[in-house]
C-alpha cells in the first residue's frame, strides 16, 4: 500500500440523516465533522464537502464548491453508507428483469410461504425487486444411486463444484433466450438477475446466459452462481436479485462521487465498507454486499476500541439512533450471520450479525388498554419528536426531555418550520400533560394511585429500556453467554441517556464510551482492514478420506484470496487468512460456519486445522450436546483474507487526578425525584477525572447520563468508561402500577422466550431444533396462562386447557406458578410414519396418548415407563409404537430443561420483588389482555347496534364432508362481554377432523388478537370476557378417543373462517394447510402448502402464503431434491383462483412432485368441495384440487383424504384454494393505492429477528 501518513486521510460514514467524517491530518491530530446527509441548498454530496471543509480549514488554501477538489493531498478515503440500504426500503433500485427455470416464475414471490407479521389479516409483504420474469426451458437434477427414473444419456451427466454427479434433463436453447432478452431490453430494462435451479454446484447454463446477456447490452448482470454460490434457491434467488437491483445504484452513487474530484479520484485509494466488517476497492463494491455497510463501521469501531481496553471481555454493542437501536457482540472475532433479512429480503451473503430493534429516540409513546407502550412506530426525522417544533408525537427523544436529561441550551438551533430554533420543552410537557390526564383518567377508574407528568415520562422511559434488553438477552443467550459478563459499548446519538439503566438491568457492571462515540461508525472505517473472501459450496464428509481433496481446495481457495490482495498492494506480511468450514451433522440443517484458530492440526485433521474439534466443541457450546457417531458434512469452504490496513489511533489527553469541574448544575429526575445533577463538558476533561452519578456529560455529538450509584471515568485515550453500581432496592407493592405492568410483561415474555432459547439449543429432532415447533410458557397459580412464545396460533389456548386439567387433579396440593413447554415430537407411533394419518378413526391410531404421567420423579427422569408408553401404541392392530425413541426420549430431556429454566428464572423474579407482587402482577397481566378484549367487542358492539339495531351476529361454514360448523354471538356492550355458541354444529365424525375444545379456543384467541389489532399480552384473560359453548359429542368436543389428528390442522382453520364472517371482519383464506407427506423404509417427510389468503376493507389478498393457523416455512427446492427422492417439476401461483371483487382474493399455489421412487404418499386437505366465501359481493375463491399424474399416462383424482402407493415416475399435482373477495367488483374503478402504515418505515433485521420470525413460521 502506497505511504499516505503525509497526507489527509478520510473516513466518511454517509448516514440517512447525517455524514459523519473522521479525518486523519498530516502531523498526526485527528477531526471529526458531522453535516447534513441532504443539503442541496448549499452542497451536492456531503462526503465531498466535508472533505472539502476540512482540506480547506487545515490548509488554509480556497477549494471552491463548484470546481472539483484537487486529490494532491489526499491520502486515502473510506466510506460505508446507505445508499444500498434505503434503496432497498424505499423500492428505488434499477429497474431488473430475473431469468429463472421454467416452472418457478413466482418462486421468489412465495419465498418461504410464511407471512412476516402473525396477526396481520392484511398479509403485507415487501414487493420482489424484479419488474418481470423471464422462465428458461432448461433444467439440471442431482443424480441418486437409487433413483429408479430411466437413466438419461452419459453424454449428459456432468460433475459439479461440489463433486456432485448431475444430469442436464433439458439443454439451455439460447435462441429463445436471446428473443426473450431483446424484448426485455426493448422495454427498457437493463438490468438482469439469473437464477437457475442447482447453478450453486453447475454454472455452465448460468455463464452462457451471462455471456449472451452481456453481449446483447445489458449493463448489469447478477449471475447466482457468481453472487453467492450456496445451496438454497430462494435466498440465493433473493440475493443475486438484490444485486442485480441494487448494484446499478452503487455505480450511479460512485460516479457522482467521484465526479466532484480532479481526475475521478484516479490516484486515490478508495475503499468501501462491506457487510462483514471489511473494507474493498470502490469499483468491487456491489449491491449485495453493501446492505449493511453504514452499521458495519461502528461494530468494528466498538470491537477494536472496547474489547482490547476492557481485558478482552466480551462486547455488546448498543447504537441507539433515532428510529432504531443496533445490538452485536464481539468477543475477539466478529459474529457473523450468512443469511438474514433486510426490507422483506433474505440475502445470502456474508453479514455482520447487526440485530435492528424499533426502540429509538424516535420511538413513539403510546398508553393502551391500562399499558405503557413504546413503539414500534416512529417519529422520524420529519416530523420528528413533539420538540422538534414540526406538530410531530411523543416519543423516547421528548421523555428525556422531560425529564432534564437533555439541555436544550447545549444543541444546536436547527429545529421548527425554518431549522433556527432550539428544541421546545415547553411543546414536550404540553403534550405529556395531555397524555398524564388519560393516563389519571383510567387509572382513577380505576381505583389506583394517579401519576404525575415525571412520573409517566419515567415510565416510557423504563419500558422503552426493557424494550432494548430483550434482544440483547436473546443475543448472548442464544449462544450460550451469560448477558451479565459483558460490557456495555454504547455509541450512537441517543444510547448514552440510557446505557446505565440497561447496563443496570442486565446485571453488567461496565459501560464504555468512546470519546467518537457520536462518530464511532466513521472512526470504525479508519480502523478497519481490507477483506477478500472467497466461498464455494461442498458435499464431502469430514473424515480422513477426503481430507486431501479438502486441503487442495482450500489451498486453492487461499492461494486466489492472496493473489488477490497481493494486486492491492498488499505485502506477503500484511496478509493474513482464515479458514472455515460450514459444517453439520449428516441429516440435521443447524450448519455452523466454524474456524480453527484455536485447534491446530493432526494426524486426524485435515492440514488448516483440527475442525471435528472446533465443531464439537462449538456446538456444544451453543446446543449443550453433541451427536456421538453421527457423521459430518462440509457444505462449504470459505476463505477471508485480510490486508492490515487499519490506523493505530495514538492519541492521548492530558493527565489530571481527582473530581472534573462542571460547568452548570441542573436538576434531573429519577427515581428518587429531582436530583442536582453535574453538567460537565467532555471536551474539558481530562484521562484519570472522575465523575460521581448523578451528572451529565456532553460533547457535539452526544449526551452521557450517569445515573445516581454509578462513576465515571475518563481513561487516558480520552475515553469514558462507566462502573455501574447495584439499584437501591425499590420495594413494590401489590397495588396496580401502570408503569410496573408494562415491564413485568416484558419479564414473563422473556422468561418464556429464554424458556426457548434452552429448549431449542438442547433438542436433537429437526422438528424442534430447526422448524423451532414448539412453544413455552408461564402459568400463575391457577394453571392460567400469563405469558407464552412464540405466538404459534394453534398452542395459544391449548397449553392452558393442559396445564389446568394438571393442576385440579384431586390431590394435587396449590402450586405459586407453572411453567410448560409444548413440542411437534414428529414420531409417537401410530398407523403410519409421522403419526399424522389420513384415515384414522380413533385416538390410538394417532400414536402415544399420555393423559397425565409424571416425568420426572425426586430428580429421576422416568426413563423406562416413558419408553413403555411411547411403544404402547404397538399393541392395536396395524399400529406401531414410536419409530424414533432416541429423539423423543432427548427432546423431553430438553423440555425438562427449558422447564427448569423457567422455573429459575421466575424464582428468581419472586426473590428480587416478593411472592405476592409477582403473583399480583401475572393477574394484573391476565386483566390487561381481558380491558382490550373488552373495549375491542364494546367498540363492534356498537357499531353494530348503529348499523342493524341488534347484537347478535351469526354464522355458518362447512366441512368437505358436509359437516356444519354454527355460530351464534351474543355482544353485551355495556360489559364489553359476549356468549360464543356452537350449538348447531355437526355431530363427532368417522375419521380424524374432530377438534378438541382447545382447539377451538386458540381459534378464538387467535381471532380475538387479529381483531383487537395491537399487541396485546396473549393469555388466558383473552377469554376472561368470553363464555364459550360447545355442545358435547360435537365435532368441537369429540369423546375421548375420537381420531383428532385432521382437527388440528384443518378445522381449526373452519372455525377462523365462521367466526370471522360472523365478525364479517375479512374473506375467508384457503382454510387448509395441505398436509402432504410421503416416505418408504428409509425416509420420510412432511410439509403444508400455502395457498390464497382473503381480501378485507382496504385490501387484496396475498397470493402463496400461508394463513390463519398455520405459518409455516416450507423446503427450499433444491433441500428438497438433494435429500428426497423427488423432482419439483413446478412451484407457481394458481392464476384466477383468487375471488374476484372490489378487492381480490389471493390466490392458491401450484405444486407438482415427481417421484424417483416408490413411496406411499399421504394427503390430509380440505377446501376441495366447499370454496372459500367471499364478503359484502366479493366472490368466492376457488376450491383446491389434488390430481396424480400416473407414469402410464392416466389422470386421476385423489380426493381430499388418501393415502396412496406411488410408483417411479408418477407425478401428484397440488392446486390450492385461492382467498375469498372482498366487496362487489366495481365497474371502470380506479386501481387501489396502496395504504402505507406508519410502521412499514422500520425494517427490523438480524439473527434475533430471523429467529422469532422462523419460531411464528411454524
Amino acid at each position: 500500500m502506497a505511504d499516505t501518513k503525509r497526507k489527509f486521510n478520510f473516513a466518511i460514514d454517509r448516514g440517512g440523516t447525517f455524514t459523519d467524517v473522521f479525518a486523519q491530518l498530516p502531523d498526526g491530530r485527528e477531526r471529526v465533522l458531522k453535516l447534513l446527509s441532504w443539503d442541496p441548498q448549499n452542497y451536492k454530496d456531503a462526503p465531498t464537502e466535508g472533505i472539502r471543509r476540512v482540506l480547506e480549514e487545515e490548509t488554509g488554501q480556497a477549494f471552491p464548491r463548484d470546481q472539483p477538489v484537487d486529490t494532491s493531498l489526499i491520502g486515502w478515503i473510506r466510506m460505508g453508507t446507505t445508499v444500498a440500504t434505503n434503496a432497498l426500503l424505499e423500492r428505488q433500485g434499477e429497474r431488473t428483469a430475473l431469468l429463472v427455470t421454467k416452472g418457478f416464475k413466482d418462486l421468489l414471490h412465495i419465498g418461504t410461504q410464511a407471512r412476516p407479521k402473525l396477526f396481520d389479516l392484511e398479509v403485507a409483504v415487501p414487493e420482489v425487486l424484479y419488474e418481470e420474469v423471464i422462465e428458461v426451458d432448461e433444467r439440471v437434477v442431482l443424480m441418486q444411486d437409487d433413483c429408479q427414473l430411466p437413466r438419461k444419456d452419459p453424454k449428459h451427466i456432468v460433475t459439479g463444484s461440489t463433486g456432485d454427479s448431475l444430469e442436464v434433463w433439458r439443454e439451455l436453447n439460447l435462441e429463445s433466450v436471446e428473443k426473450d432478452l431483446r424484448g426485455v431490453l426493448s422495454r427498457g430494462i437493463t438490468s438482469l438477475a439469473v437464477l437457475l435451479l442447482h447453478s450453486y454446484t453447475w454454472s455452465n447454463h448460468e455463464q452462457a446466459v451471462g455471456t449472451l446477456a452481456r453481449r446483447l447490452g445489458f449493463t448489469q448482470v447478477s449471475l447466482s452462481s457468481e453472487v453467492m454460490p450456496m445451496v438454497r434457491a430462494v435466498p440465493r434467488g433473493y440475493t443475486v436479485c438484490a444485486d442485480a437491483y441494487l448494484t446499478p445504484k452503487i455505480h450511479q452513487y460512485l460516479k457522482g462521487f467521484t465526479s466532484g474530484f480532479k481526475d475521478c479520484l484516479k490516484d486515490v485509494d478508495v475503499l468501501f465498507m462491506q457487510s462483514d466488517g471489511g473494507l474493498t476497492p470502490m469499483e468491487q463494491f456491489c449491491g449485495s454486499r453493501a446492505v449493511l455497510s453504514g452499521p458495519a463501521g461502528g461494530v468494528v469501531g466498538y470491537a477494536i476500541t472496547s474489547y482490547s481496553q476492557m481485558e478482552q471481555k466480551p462486547v455488546i454493542g448498543f447504537d441507539m439512533g433515532g428510529t432504531s437501536t443496533d445490538v452485536s457482540r464481539y468477543a475477539g472475532q466478529y459474529e457473523h450471520v450468512f443469511e438474514a433479512t433486510t426490507a422483506g429480503v433474505t440475502l445470502q451473503a456474508p453479514q455482520l450479525d447487526i440485530n435492528t430493534v424499533a426502540a429509538g429516540g424516535g420511538s413513539r409513546l403510546f398508553f393502551r388498554s391500562g399499558m405503557f407502550v413504546v413503539g414500534p412506530e416512529s417519529a422520524g426525522a420529519h416530523p420528528g419528536p413533539a420538540c422538534y417544533r414540526k406538530g410531530g408525537p411523543l416519543t423516547v427523544t421528548d421523555a428525556n426531555l422531560a425529564l432534564g436529561r437533555l439541555l436544550p441550551s447545549f444543541f444546536p438551533k436547527i429545529f421548527g418550520p425554518g431549522e433556527d430554533e432550539p428544541l421546545c420543552l415547553e411543546e414536550t410537557m404540553k403534550h405529556f400533560h395531555h397524555l398524564t390526564q388519560e393516563i389519571n383518567l383510567f387509572l382513577s377508574s380505576n381505583h389506583s394511585q394517579t401519576m404525575s407528568v415525571e412520573e409517566v415520562a419515567m415510565g416510557f422511559i423504563r419500558v422503552a429500556n426493557e424494550a432494548m434488553c430483550r434482544p440483547i438477552r436473546a443475543l448472548t443467550q442464544a449462544k450460550g453467554h451469560d448477558t451479565s459478563h459483558h460490557v456495555l459499548a454504547c455509541f450512537g446519538g441517543a444510547g448514552g441517556q440510557h446505557a446505565c439503566a440497561i447496563a443496570r438491568t442486565l446485571g453488567m457492571k461496565t459501560v464504555f464510551v468512546h470519546k467518537y462515540s457520536g462518530v464511532l461508525s466513521a472512526y470504525g472505517l479508519a480502523l478497519a482492514d481490507v477483506v477478500e473472501e472467497v466461498q464455494e459450496p461442498c458435499s464431502l464428509q469430514y473424515e480422513q478420506r477426503c481430507f486431501t481433496e479438502l486441503d487442495r481446495r482450500i489451498e486453492q481457495l487461499s492461494k486466489r484470496c492472496n493473489e488477490t490482495l497481493r494486486a492491492r498492494g498488499f505485502a506477503s506480511s500484511q496478509i493474513t487468512t482464515e479458514v472455515f468450514l460450514h459444517m453439520r451433522y449428516k441429516g440435521t440443517d443447524c450448519a455452523l460456519m466454524v474456524n480453527a484458530v484455536d485447534h491446530v492440526s493432526k494426524a486426524q485433521s485435515c492440514r488448516a486445522g483440527d475442525f471435528h474439534s472446533a465443531f464439537t466443541k462449538r456446538y456444544l457450546k451453543e446446543f449443550g450436546f453433541t451427536i456421538e457417531d453421527r457423521p459430518i458434512m462440509v457444505d462449504d469452504i470459505r476463505i477471508r483474507g485480510c490486508g492490515k490496513s487499519g490506523i493505530k489511533s495514538v492519541y492521548k489527553t492530558n493527565e489530571q487526578r481527582g473530581q472534573g469541574k462542571p460547568v452548570m448544575v441542573t436538576k434531573c429526575y429519577f427515581e428518587d425525584g429531582y436530583l442536582d445533577t453535574s453538567v460537565y463538558l467532555w471536551e474539558e476533561l481530562q484521562s484519570g477525572h472522575s465523575i460521581q452519578g448523578p451528572a451529565i456529560i456532553i460533547d457535539k455529538n452526544s449526551t452521557v447520563l450517569v445515573e445516581p450509584c454509578c462513576e465515571a471515568h475518563l481513561t487516558e485515550g480520552g475515553d469514558i468508561c462507566m462502573t455501574v453500581g447495584s439499584d437501591p432496592h425499590c420495594v413494590l407493592g401489590t397495588e396496580l402500577n401502570a408503569v410496573q405492568l408494562s415491564i413485568f410483561s416484558h419479564r414473563f415474555m422473556s422468561i418464556a422466550e429464554q424458556m426457548g432459547r434452552v429448549l431449542q439449543r438442547t433438542s436433537i429432532s429437526t422438528n424442534i431444533k430447526e422448524r423451532l415447533d414448539f412453544s413455552c410458557a408461564v402459568f400463575g397459580p391457577d394453571g392460567g396462562l400469563v405469558s407464552n412464545a412464540p405466538h404459534i396460533p394453534v398452542h395459544l389456548g391449548a397449553m392452558q386447557e393442559t396445564v389446568q386439567y394438571q393442576v385440579f387433579r384431586k390431590g394435587v396440593s396449590g402450586p405459586v406458578f407453572f411453567v410448560a413447554s409444548r413440542g411437534h415430537h414428529a414420531d409417537i407411533g401410530g398407523i403410519t410414519p409421522g403419526s399424522m394419518p389420513p384415515h384414522s378413526t380413533s385416538l390410538q391410531e394417532e400414536g402415544a396418548v399420555f393423559t397425565s404421567f409424571k416425568l420426572v420423579t425426586g430428580g429421576i427422569f422416568q426413563e423406562e415407563a416413558l419408553t413403555e408408553a411411547l411403544m404402547a401404541p404397538a399393541q392395536y392392530p396395524g399400529s406401531s409404537g414410536t419409530r424414533n425413541l432416541h429423539d423423543n426420549l432427548s427432546d423431553l430431556r430438553a423440555q425438562v430443561a427449558a422447564n427448569q429454566r423457567g422455573s429459575q428464572l421466575v424464582e428468581e423474579l419472586i426473590d428480587s420483588y416478593g411472592l405476592a407482587v409477582v403473583q399480583a402482577y401475572m393477574g394484573y397481566i391476565q386483566s390487561n389482555a381481558e380491558l382490550a378484549v373488552r373495549d375491542m367487542l364494546r367498540d363492534f358492539a356498537h357499531r353494530r347496534q348503529q348499523q342493524t339495531g341488534s347484537l347478535d351476529v351469526e354464522s355458518e361454514d362447512f366441512m368437505d364432508d358436509g359437516t356444519p360448523i354454527r355460530l351464534r354471538v351474543q355482544i353485551n356492550e355495556k360489559e364489553g362481554s359476549a356468549v360464543f355458541d356452537f350449538t348447531g354444529t355437526g355431530t363427532e365424525v368417522w375419521g380424524n377432523c374432530n377438534a378438541p375444545r382447545a382447539i377451538t379456543l386458540s381459534a378464538l384467541i387467535y381471532c380475538l388478537r387479529c381483531m383487537v389489532g395491537q399487541d396485546i399480552p396473549l393469555n388466558q384473560g383473552c377469554l376472561t370476557p368470553i363464555k364459550v359453548i360447545i355442545p358435547p359429542g360435537s365435532i368441537l368436543q369429540p369423546s375421548p378417543n375420537a381420531a383428532v389428528v385432521g382437527g388440528n390442522v384443518l378445522t381449526s382453520q373452519r372455525v377462523v373462517d365462521v367466526i370471522f364472517r360472523a365478525f364479517e371482519v375479512c374473506a375467508a383464506s384457503q382454510g387448509c394447510m395441505n398436509n402432504i407427506s410421503f416416505g418408504n423404509e428409509r425416509i420420510g417427510y412432511y410439509e403444508t402448502v400455502a395457498g390464497g389468503s382473503g381480501a378485507g376493507p382496504g385490501w387484496k389478498g396475498r397470493s402463496g402464503v400461508h394463513s390463519h393457523m398455520t405459518n409455516t416455512r416450507i423446503t427450499d427446492p433444491e433441500i428438497l431434491e438433494k435429500r428426497y427422492p423427488v423432482i419439483l417439476e413446478q412451484f407457481s401461483l394458481r392464476p384466477g383462483s383468487g375471488g374476484a371483487g372490489k378487492y381480490c382474493g389471493g390466490d392458491g399455489v401450484i405444486r407438482k412432485l415427481l417421484f424417483r421412487n416408490k413411496v406411499v404418499l399421504s394427503v390430509l386437505t380440505e377446501r376441495r368441495s366447499t370454496r372459500p366465501y367471499g364478503l359484502h359481493g366479493g366472490e368466492d375463491g376457488a376450491a383446491g384440487l389434488n390430481l396424480l399424474h400416473k407414469a402410464d399416462g392416466r389422470l386421476l383424482s385423489l380426493g381430499a383424504k388418501t393415502s396412496v402407493s406411488l410408483q417411479p415416475g408418477d407425478m401428484f399435482c397440488l392446486y390450492t384454494p385461492g382467498g375469498g373477495g372482498y366487496g362487489r367488483e366495481e365497474a371502470n374503478a380506479k386501481p387501489q393505492t396502496k395504504r402505507r402504515r406508519l410502521n412499514e418505515t422500520f425494517s427490523e433485521r438480524g439473527s434475533v429477528f430471523d429467529y422469532r420470525m422462523a419460531q411464528e413460521g411454524v
